[in-house]
């Protein structure tokens, strides 16, 4: 599930996507071609202290989740401080699906109480039953962090190994991420896993208005295989092996249509303090983004795309298997909220759109296709309309009673295949989400995705 409520900038950036398929939670989307950078990083707890956070202040013992590869399991972790800057955790995984269906297999009938739990506690131990995640977090300064994990899978899959450092400085984002293998994600919901991978991702603290940049260095090593199968078919061109640069350079401007000055409930504070105010807001980035690969990532099918009359600024060099490519992107957002979020009942209806436009190039040339076609009297391709066409999501978020809300945010896509335009929700996310008003701003979120067939209970702050 892509985190489509972070803030503005965060929210056209790709950012990492949460996932039960790992011990972890965590997957990192597939750079695209054109999309700027593909890799940055939303303000997060890691997963185990997520899951210890869960236990200590909200009296779940098991944290669940389900995916279609691993079935529904639980989670527990075991918290090992060591220090004021130091946080240790062992995170472990009980696939519980597994459990009973390797009971029902055995035909463990109870003949006797002592042989039948003789038989049950011999299927506990197991191994293929569990997974470890054994993470420590150093606060090595107030602005840099150290992150080592290791996680292991009693079905002798191969161990993830990941080391993470993050440096704030000067208005600045740094981090620097190494992990062997690394999990990524295509836009197909596939996941892949990459033999070695290492990114060095610089960002601007972008304000509310104003410009930002974002660079990126990331080197991939080994060819990567399709999760849970040993297959190399269709794996994106990105994660090919190969070293590439990325940079992105946007300016974003919010604008307040109309926002409430009626006065809150008195002595009654806000279940989420950042959702507490009736507005209509919209908002608008325009930026542009530079590729640069060497090996075999190449962004070939943005430079052998001879279909276009624009292909947007590329080089090409065949005899050192090197390219850059530079291209525009845009993104345009609605945001529309009703009540206070302080009432029992009711008090928080938000509406979320945005429409982004990931290649100017593309945009253009599907533009300029579509007027000359019309300005000769023929009837508009339908790759070309397809081609203006921006990449749609939607949110939708509803009160139900105190603290719960529903939501639901989803991608909208049109049909063009037929002479009738029809209009679809692509890969829809629900969720139930708890604010714990305590904090000010945070949420227990347990989202289900229909499409990806994964369920998961996450604990995230200062979201919107």
């Amino acid at each position: 599930m892509k985190k489509l409520g972070w803030a503005m900038d965060g929210a056209f950036w790709d950012v990492d996507v949460s996932t039960p398929i790992t011990v972890d939670g965590v997957a990192r989307p597939v750079p695209g071609f054109c999309l700027p950078l593909g890799m940055s990083r939303g303000a997060r707890l890691s997963r185990p202290k997520q899951i210890d956070f869960f236990q200590r202040f909200m009296t779940m013992p098991f944290v669940p989740s389900y995916s279609a590869a691993n079935g529904f399991s639980l989670h527990r972790v075991l918290s090992l401080p060591l220090g004021e800057h130091r946080f240790v955790t062992l995170l472990g995984q009980f696939n519980l699906q597994k459990f009973i269906s390797s009971v029902k297999e055995n035909g463990l009938t109870p003949s006797s109480e002592s042989s039948w739990l003789k038989s049950i506690g011999k299927q506990f131990c197991e191994k293929s039953f569990y997974a470890l995640n054994f993470c420590s977090e150093l606060l090595i300064t107030p602005d840099d962090t150290l992150l080592l994990s290791k996680e292991g899978y009693g079905d002798e899959k191969k161990a993830r190994h990941k080391a993470v450092i993050h440096h704030k400085f000067l208005n600045h984002n740094l981090t620097v991420e190494a992990a062997c293998p690394e999990l990524f994600v295509d836009n197909s919901g596939t996941y892949w896993d990459v033999p070695f991978s290492m990114a060095i991702d610089l960002a601007s603290v972008a304000s509310d208005s104003g410009g930002s940049y974002h660079f990126c260095l990331n080197h991939n090593a080994g060819l990567p295989e399709q999760h849970g199968r040993q297959t190399t078919s269709g794996a994106p061109t990105t994660l090919l092996p190969g070293l590439s640069f990325k940079s992105a350079f946007s300016f974003k401007k919010n604008v307040d249509i109309w926002r409430s000055k009626a006065p809150k409930l008195k002595l009654v504070q806000p279940f989420d303090i950042l959702l507490s105010n009736p507005h209509i807001t919209a908002s608008g980035i325009l930026g542009t983004v530079v590729t640069a690969c060497i090996g075999n990532n190449l962004v070939k099918s943005q430079i052998e795309d001879k279909s276009l009359p624009f292909e947007g600024l590329s080089l090409h060099a065949p005899g050192v298997n090197s390219s850059i490519f530079t291209d525009l992107f845009g993104s345009i957002s609605l945001s529309v909220q009703h009540g206070n979020f302080q009432k029992l009942f009711l008090d928080l209806t938000r509406v979320y759109a945005r429409m982004d436009f990931p290649s100017g190039s593309k945009f253009f040339s599907g533009a300029t296709q579509v007027a000359q076609d019309i300005y000769n009297s023929r009837q508009p391709s339908t790759e070309a309309i397809r081609t203006i066409c921006p990449k749609a999501t939607l949110s939708l978020q509803q009160q139900i009673v105190g603290p719960f809300s529903f939501r639901v945010d989803s991608g909208v896509s049109l049909d063009l295949k037929n002479n009738e335009w029809h209009v679809s929700a692509d890969d829809p996310v629900f969720a139930i989400e708890y604010a714990l008003q305590v904090l000010g701003s945070a949420k227990a979120v347990a989202w289900c995705s229909p499409k990806q067939k994964e369920f998961m209970i996450e604990l995230r702050f200062f979201e919107t």
